[in-house]
């Protein structure tokens, strides 16, 4: 730990406390006098440079006068102020009703859901009227729009089959992607044969859907994707477009894997998935099975819970730490089993009675303790063969109820206990399949689906589902597009036959997706504050409120929102702002109700203080408009001032158009937020006067002038925003600044723009400074531009709210010259400066209030934390208090594994080794040629299911890279109550003088040290995140850990007219001469080469 001194500017005796001073004086002067004797015996310590606390508050003082007289009259700040003061007699600051606002949008969202809903069951009736219609034809020869097919040609210049001519163009509806608003296409994953005669007839059934799909978008036009899903594996979508494979050439989409298409098939379900590891399981049987498990894990969503035992000799959970429980089967559950799963190995002997009794065990305690799903429970019993006596297992848990379902899996082509395994799955409700191919696994385990949704179909119960927010960004691979936060709802689709009742048979899920985009239109974001976001990545789903809002220790606000109940909740938070570089300290107050008809919750932040407050003012429309149509001015695009995206007529009016065309009149037919547009004319009138002075400016900086100042800007809290340049526009020095390219620049959906936040939350008439690059901070190079803004606020009744913010951006070089040329102040009168930051001694350094090097004498240095820079220098400040540690949380981060580090000895493969090896690679590859050979029946399937299989592993394998983590890292801020500073800090050889000085109204402070003395040995202070790491015993807990959650609110577990005998059958079991001999060339072979 540093050792500190302060350096003393004066000398305050009190008369009762001057003798103890001296008398210790006194005391320490032998010591004193000796180390003077030693002075010339001894090498001598380094001493440090004076550094005059005078002179460096004169540079402080000198250096922010300059700076505010600069950006004051560039900005024109003081202008603009002015501006609102005059016009507060005409204002009025409306405080916000958090209740009534949430209720208001929570009303507005319900409406909105419910014609989506409508759309969706005009799908379902038009659907089942057409299956009911629809007589099975074997034979049927029909031409459809196939999605990868569409528009392609041969060698000859002719449409190919299935890919007749599709007309596509560019809809900005539909995230600009090319679509045909007319018809629908359809797709198919690649292990789907595209002429299977059940896929032509339900294809050719589904054709009926073409018109409800374009009459459902002409009645709401705020719909985007619509879609069917059919049961035998095939996807019509709506507006039809094109698919194109991966790089591999393979469709891995199945639509029966998505949510949506899972949760409106069948219930909620408890699973546990029993895995045989027994000898007999090796090989191509335990990747079989391995891949079997994967398929089960994909089919299962957030209402459902899981859990996977391993048996041999004897039983045991592949993750220890989920013993005796269910788990939610989210995503990072599902992913962390399918990476245990890999890790599986066969030995021992098969014993299933036990795994069945375990199995049995769970399922029993969560249902008497009312916890899991509360609906379905199944087993999945995975296995080459079971031979012993399982019966008495289920007498004693199963039967005569059999409320339990047990589905079985025979692995391998191997038919002596298919049996035995059928009769598994006929006495326990569930269904027999046996699997031969890696390729067979995705068609058999969805048989189980079309079990559980039998006694929902015969009831004929279309349950409206609402899957959780996910980010779904493998549903146009075609397309490049930004990941977009949805929600879909979707309905089964049942056949509604008489001679299939008692079968159940389920045809299908329609669905249509809702963009969260598309609801948070209908909660402006001018009349509340934001709140945390969620960040777009990798593999996203849904991400627990507790994540976001992480200050919610007791789970206060989660509790009562999962309840759906009414009400309010108030929290101190910490909110990370630039890509978490700063923080803003805030009380947010926090609103929420239930959206009635669906499962969600909606709430709304609104910040104490200024953010509890909106400006309304008065203006007319006559002077408005003329204000409104000046070249400088633009409204925050995504904001909706006027409603554009229902009449095609609208949709290419940006908003500033279609407000003008509004106050017009030109459009009686144009909707638009009244208070919004008012509010948006008031502060075209108030800022109308910042042209004109911004252009006097201009005209007046000639061109021999000193550049520096490029450009000015206002943005109001209506979304109107200004700018003018001092300089050509080939000149600026960020071009991207206030462009939808810096997204954080400017007005969106999600935020204020970051210099406007971070202005409000500055004293007022404080200017806050920010560091720019031209490509972002995370970039290499230069520092190109140094913007500084400030709010402008207004009082009326003892209220006070945030009209504005207003700055400029300037190139750094302007910057540095006004910096060193304050240096050069000293307060002696005439002469040079005895001091001077040009010194060789001196180091000088400003740094804004987050610790971040704005001026350095080595530019490299500009940008970086000062802990990077001088990590002495920082961890002093720490230590006195200027700065102060903030550790933040990031429960929505993705990690690196950790690194696998291998024996040294492993390095030093034997050329026999290495022989090995490659026998054993070829081998595999000549495993996998046999299996495209002969295990897949036609042409067509046998190349491309095998590629798709095998592709997606090694895809899976790949995107594995990152993991879900929490992280935490620091963020400094400085304590505006500690205005100066000085210290010294114990170096080795040398003791180092600093002296921290606030620049006046700004966020930044000066620094100034001692070069001479070198403190290289203390390390440097970073602002890296580090992965939060859990104990075992804590992260057991954690991972077993079950929140509350609201529970679906139907079930369908059983019925008493469903056909239980339909349970399943032989497989074909045909084998080809070189796959028969496949076990006796595993078996001739080394074992090292199979493993």
């Amino acid at each position: 730990m540093p050792r500190c001194s302060t350096l003393p500017s004066s000398h305050n005796w009190d008369h009762y406390g001057q003798w103890p001073a001296v008398w210790t004086l006194l005391r320490k002067m032998p010591i004193i006098l000796w180390l003077l004797l030693l002075d010339t015996s001894l090498p001598a310590v380094r001493g440090q440079t004076r550094i005059p606390l005078e002179t460096v508050k004169l540079w402080a003082d000198t250096f922010g006068r300059n700076l505010y007289n600069t950006v004051t009259r560039y900005s024109g700040s003081l202008l603009l102020q002015k501006k609102y003061k005059d016009a507060e007699s005409s204002l009025k600051i409306k405080e916000v009703d958090g209740l009534e606002l949430v209720k208001k949008f929570s009303e507005d969202m319900e409406t909105m859901l419910r014609r989506k809903v409508e759309a969706v069951k005009s799908l379902v009736e038009a659907a089942e009227e057409a299956d009911l219609n629809h007589e099975f034809n074997a034979s049927l020869v029909f031409n459809y729009y196939n999605s990868v097919l569409i528009n392609e040609k041969d060698e000859k210049g002719n449409y190919v089959e299935l890919g007749a001519e599709f007309l596509l163009e560019s809809d900005a509806h539909f995230s600009n992607q090319r679509v045909n608003v007319s018809l629908s296409s359809v797709q198919l994953p690649t292990n789907v044969y595209n002429k299977d005669p059940d896929i032509l007839n339900g294809v050719y059934m589904s054709e009926a859907l073409n018109p409800v799909f374009v009459e459902n978008f002409q009645r709401d036009p705020t719909l985007t994707w619509q879609y069917f899903g059919s049961s035998t594996g095939f996807f019509r979508i709506y507006p039809g477009i094109k698919w194109k494979p991966d790089e591999n050439g393979v469709i891995a989409f199945d639509c029966r894997n998505r949510g949506w298409y899972i949760q409106a098939a069948t219930s909620p379900k408890d699973i546990v998935i029993l895995v045989d590891m027994s000898g007999s399981m090796k090989g191509l049987r335990m990747a079989i099975a391995k891949h079997t498990i994967t398929t089960i894990l994909d089919t299962l969503g957030e209402n459902d819970f899981v859990n996977i035992i391993a048996y041999n000799d004897y039983v045991h959970y592949i993750e220890p730490c989920f013993k005796g429980i269910l788990v939610q089967a989210d995503r990072d559950n599902r992913e962390h089993f399918k990476q245990l799963v890999e890790e599986l190995m066969v030995k021992g002997v098969g014993v299933v009675s036990q795994a069945l009794t375990e199995a049995f065990q769970i399922l029993n305690q969560f249902q008497e303790s009312r916890q899991g799903s509360l609906c379905n429970q199944a087993i999945m019993l995975i296995t080459d063969g079971a031979v012993e006596d399982y019966e008495p297992v289920f007498e004693k848990y199963n039967w005569p109820d059999r409320k339990v379902r047990v589905f079985t899996y025979l692995i391998g082509r191997e038919v002596t206990f298919a049996d035995r395994m059928k009769w598994i799955a006929c006495n326990n409700k569930g269904y027999y399949t046996q699997i031969s191919t890696l390729a067979d696994a995705q068609e058999n385990v969805m048989e189980y689906l079309h079990v559980l949704s039998r006694p929902m179909v015969i009831n004929h119960d279309h349950d409206i589902i609402w899957t959780e927010a996910y980010m779904d960004s493998r549903l146009f691979t075609s397309e490049a597009q930004s990941l977009m936060l949805l929600t879909t709802v979707a309905m089964p689709v049942f056949s509604k036959k008489n001679e299939t009742r008692s079968h159940g048979i389920l045809l299908g899920v329609v669905g249509s997706d809702v963009t969260l985009r598309e609801l948070m239109k209908l909660a402006p974001r001018y009349k509340y504050r934001e709140g945390k976001k969620l960040r777009p990545k990798p593999n996203y789903n849904s991400v627990d409120l507790s994540e976001v809002e992480w200050e919610d220790q007791a789970e206060t606000l989660r509790t009562a929102m999962i309840n759906g109940e009414t009400g309010s909740h108030s929290m101190d938070v910490k909110v990370p702002l630039d890509k978490g570089k700063r923080v803003l300290f805030l009380t947010n107050d926090y609103f929420f109700t239930d959206i009635s008809d669906t499962p969600f919750s909606l709430g709304v932040v609104l910040t104490r203080g200024h953010g509890e407050y909106i400006l309304l003012g008065n203006t007319s429309v006559e002077e408005g408009l003329h204000d409104l149509l000046h070249p400088d001015l633009t409204l925050a695009s995504d904001w909706i001032y006027c409603i554009t995206d229902i009449d095609p007529d609208h949709r290419k009016l940006s908003q500033l158009e279609a407000v003008v065309r509004f106050l017009t009149g030109m459009d009686p037919g144009l909707e638009c937020d009244e208070e919004l547009v008012r509010e948006v004319l008031f502060d075209a009138v108030v800022t109308a006067p910042m042209e004109a002075y911004w252009t006097a400016l201009a005209l007046n900086m000639s061109e021999a002038s000193e550049p520096g100042v490029e450009v000015a800007f206002l943005g109001t809290r209506a979304g109107l925003l200004r700018r003018s340049l001092f300089v050509g526009s080939e000149k600026i020095s960020d071009r991207k600044f206030l462009t939808p390219e810096d997204e954080a620049s400017i007005f969106t959906m999600d935020h204020f723009p970051l210099w406007y936040r971070q202005a409000s939350e500055q004293p007022p008439g404080s200017f806050v400074f920010n560091l720019r690059w031209e490509e972002g901070p995370d970039s290499p190079g230069k520092p190109v531009a140094v913007r500084a803004s400030t709010a402008i606020a207004v009082t009326v009744d003892g209220k006070t709210a945030i009209a504005a913010a207003v700055g400029i951006q300037m190139q750094v070089d302007y910057l540095q010259r006004q910096f060193w040329a304050a240096m050069k102040q000293c307060g002696t009168g005439e002469g040079p400066c005895p001091e001077s930051c040009e010194d060789t001694d001196l180091d000088c350094f400003v740094i804004d209030n987050n610790g971040f090097v704005l001026i350095s004498e080595r530019p490299q240095e500009m940008g970086r934390l000062l802990g990077e820079v001088d990590g002495a220098l920082m961890t002093q400040l720490l230590s006195m208090g200027v700065f102060s540690r903030v550790t933040m949380y990031d429960y929505q981060a993705m990690c690196k594994p950790p690194d696998h580090h291998h024996s040294a000895a492993q390095a030093l493969i034997s050329p026999l080794s290495a022989s090995l090896m490659v026998v054993r690679w070829l081998l595999h590859e000549f495993l996998l040629f046999l299996l495209q050979w002969s295990a897949w029946g036609s042409w067509y399937d046998k190349v491309s299911e095998a590629k798709a299989v095998f592709h997606h592993s090694h895809k899976h394998k790949k995107q594995d890279l990152l993991h879900p983590c929490d992280t935490e890292y620091p963020v400094f801020v400085h304590q505006t109550a500690i205005q100066e500073a000085n210290g010294i800090i114990e170096c080795e050889a040398c003791r180092k003088t600093f002296v921290m000085q606030k620049i006046p109204s700004s966020n930044l402070l000066l620094l100034v040290t001692d070069r001479t003395c070198d403190c290289s040995t203390y390390s440097p202070i970073l602002q890296e995140a580090t992965e939060v790491k859990y104990n075992a015993s804590v992260k057991c807990n954690r991972m077993r850990s079950q929140k509350p959650r609201r529970r679906p609110g139907s079930c369908h577990a059983f019925h008493p007219e469903e056909n239980a005998q339909d349970c399943g059958g032989a497989s074909d079991t045909g084998a080809s001469l070189p796959l028969l001999l496949l076990p006796l060339w595993v078996w001739l072979l080394p074992p090292q080469l199979l493993w």
